[in-house]
């Protein structure tokens, strides 16, 4: 099965936050099609190869809750991801995230 979720991404400076969408792939930990919302990568750069990058984190969202989790970024090759333990973890969560009612 292919499960792939929409999430919300958030790379955090010391003084800012640079927002994006991607696709999650819970099989694989990759994330797909990341759109950046007010921010040029191609003339800023990388968020996470600013000097004053922090880290990044994700969100996944369902009705109107959030499951928040940390996402890695591979500086050479632009690509975020979240490792295999992180994912297993959020998969539990996740499965509480969707299974709960309104």
């Amino acid at each position: 099965m292919n499960l792939i979720v929409p999430i919300v991404i958030l790379d955090e400076l010391t003084e800012s936050i640079v927002r994006s969408t991607g696709m999650l792939d819970l099989a694989s930990g990759e994330i797909r099609g990341v759109t950046y919302e007010d921010y040029d990568e191609q003339v800023m750069g990388l968020p996470a190869e600013s000097p004053d990058y922090e880290f990044t984190s994700g969100q996944l969202s369902n009705r109107g809750k959030d499951v928040e989790f940390r996402v890695d970024v591979d500086v050479i090759t632009g690509k975020y991801s979240v490792t295999a333990n992180e994912l297993l973890e959020l998969k539990g969560r996740a499965a509480k995230l969707f299974s709960t009612g309104p």
